[in-house]
């Protein structure tokens, strides 16, 4: 097994309140995963924060998604419907 990575010191206290039940979840999953009740709690709430933020703001994707992406937006439209729609007369521009 490799080492455990290198460990930040914490700074920062961050105190919040939960259910009773809401406390026995988190207990109970961070003796799962044989992690402290803090590093599970950070970790988890960290992740989804770096999600929530990220989907706001960028997104990542391999090279080859990248071009499937790019590709489908060079495709032809697929319906008849979407070549009507592309061909009218744009209706924010002036004549």
């Amino acid at each position: 097994m490799g080492a455990a990575p290198a460990r930040s010191a914490k700074s920062q206290q961050i105190n919040f309140r939960a259910t009773n039940r809401q406390a026995d979840v988190l207990r109970r999953a961070a003796a799962a995963t044989d992690r402290t009740l803090t590093d599970f709690v950070l970790d988890s709430a960290v992740d989804r924060a770096e999600k929530i933020l990220a989907d706001r703001r960028w997104f990542s994707v391999t090279e080859s998604q990248w071009e499937a992406f790019v590709e489908l937006l060079d495709a032809p439209l697929p319906s008849t419907k979407f070549r009507a729609l592309k061909d009218r007369p744009d209706p924010f521009v002036g004549e």
